[in-house]
């Protein structure tokens, strides 16, 4: 075991210079691979300046080796900002995941526009037909590879940690592959259209995964010996929906079906949107994505209404444990951009619970103190009716050992206070409070909380390094290291590199 933590310390410190290596090379390479220039006399030299992604006369890996040396070159300060509909953009991002305050089920805030093609992948694509076509149609497709390590005080399980649950190991997290096209809600005179594909392969498909979607990998496969049940790895095709903008609808409306994210979070399924590299215990056991019918609707450059109806929580529409299900969220942003609130019932339906059938209410306040500090606070309660073990005359201390059905709730409060610290280096602190009051979510019936410092910092802006620090603590039982311990304390790295 000792071998191991070894093994992963060094990994832990290997990864953080290894961005600053892949950067320099990809120059070097970039620059290797320009062509020979022919001087009068019939001779050549290398002196001429290395290949730009859109240079027909190249390849497609020179293209994209190019790709990866230009976004590795500082933003033109003095591009032309692209038009917006919208309030300006509270936040600087990078080094934020974001630079609009949050908001579930759209690209973007309706009348925020996106960028075509900023990954290399499309950038080397560009002198293709395939290219070519895509760029006509606004479609796109890009992607990212999450690998991660971590060394902990828990040998067997660092659950109710996420996602990076199996401990003092390397983990490889996410491969992400996307085809899309977004909506443009900037424009109002005609009706518009988007959609989106995403499928993730890793080992966090673990937390990501609906009933009856790819559902047998981690249901159908118990593993008593390991950190969760299920295959090690796995592949979850996480999103897929279309989107539809009606611009005469109020200041617009964004009809979505399909498979999207949960509304409220903070933090987000997928690594790039997110402060941190772990996730607070809250996120560990909420909802992760529903299916079904989610409209947006702006009022206002303040007020902005959702509505939708779905399958229940991490469920298909089409899987026998599909229940009805009502969503609804109300945005509010203050005149001066410095303050957001996002109030959500997230779930609500009449049903009693099924897989993963919690009723959920859910409060996001967003603070900006000045453009470089900024927070945000995640408030949530939730319950599930009539679940069988949790009624009375159970056993004292054993979790779901009554033989009665009954309900069982849960709530907590998490805290993000994050620092830009220039534009490639952002610093996150998050503070969580949680109480699984009888043991349904995390399987122990305690109060917890977590403590996480972490840096993110920005190589380019295809490639991100994320250390991070973490203390967390439970009060009437031992919940860590598969209740052997009521503490742990962790420390990770990961890297994300976008394609």
């Amino acid at each position: 075991m000792m071998s191991k933590k070894v093994l992963s310390v060094a990994l832990l410190l290997a990864l953080a210079p290894a961005g600053q290596v892949f950067a320099e090379g990809i120059t070097a390479a970039a620059t290797d691979v320009a062509p020979a220039a022919s001087l009068d006399d019939g001779t050549t030299h290398n002196n001429m300046p290395p290949a730009s992604s859109d240079d027909c006369s190249q390849g497609f890996f020179s293209r994209l080796g190019a790709a990866y040396r230009e976004d590795a070159q500082p933003a033109d300060p003095n591009a032309p900002a692209p038009t917006r509909r919208a309030m300006d953009a509270p936040l600087d991002s990078p080094p934020f995941p974001s630079s609009e305050w949050q908001l579930g089920g759209v690209a973007a805030p309706i009348g925020v526009p996106t960028s075509y093609g900023q990954y290399p992948l499309q950038k080397a694509l560009s002198c293709t037909k395939l290219g070519n076509w895509m760029k006509r149609n606004r479609i796109e497709i890009n992607g990212w590879i999450n690998p991660s390590a971590n060394v902990s005080s828990s040998s067997f399980t660092n659950y109710p940690l996420s996602y990076a649950t199996r401990p003092n190991r390397v983990e490889f997290d996410q491969l992400v592959f996307n085809i899309t096209r977004v909506e443009d809600t900037v424009q109002t005179d005609h009706v518009d259209w988007g959609f989106n594909i995403s499928t993730l392969y890793g080992y966090d498909y673990h937390y990501t995964v609906s009933k009856g979607v790819f559902s047998n990998q981690l249901l159908n496969n118990p593993k008593s010996n390991s950190a969760l049940n299920g295959k090690i790895y796995g592949v979850d095709p996480m999103l897929f929906y279309y989107d539809l903008y009606i611009p005469s609808v109020a200041e617009g409306m964004v009809i979505r079906i399909g498979r999207y994210l949960s509304l409220p979070d903070i933090e987000a399924q997928f690594s790039p949107q997110n402060y941190l590299v772990t996730h607070s215990i809250l996120y560990t056991v909420d909802p992760y994505t529903q299916t079904g019918i989610m409209t947006t609707t702006r009022l206002s450059q303040q007020w902005t209404v959702q509505l939708g109806i779905n399958a229940s929580n991490d469920t298909a529409p089409w899987n026998h444990s599909a229940r009805p299900t009502l969503q609804g969220c109300v945005r509010w942003v203050s005149k001066d951009n410095n303050d957001m609130l996002y109030p959500c019932i997230n779930s609500w339906n009449t049903s009693d619970y099924n897989y993963n059938n919690v009723q959920m209410y859910v409060m996001t306040w967003g603070h900006r103190f000045s453009q470089s500090v900024h927070m945000q606070t995640e408030a949530y309660y939730m319950y599930g009716r009539n679940i069988p073990g949790f009624g009375p005359d159970g056993e004292p201390g054993v979790v779901a050992s009554s033989p009665y059905p009954g309900k069982a709730g849960e709530y907590g409060v998490v805290n993000y206070l994050n620092f830009e610290l220039n534009s490639s280096n952002m610093l996150s602190f998050r503070n969580e409070f949680y109480n699984d009051q009888k043991g349904q979510r995390t399987g122990y019936a305690t109060k917890y909380s977590s403590h996480t410092l972490g840096l993110t910092h920005w190589v380019s802006s295809d490639l991100e390094i994320r250390p991070e620090i973490r203390y967390e603590h439970s009060y009437d039982v031992n919940a860590y290291n598969g209740g052997k311990k009521n503490y742990q304390a962790v420390a990770m790295v990961d890297a994300i590199l976008h394609y």
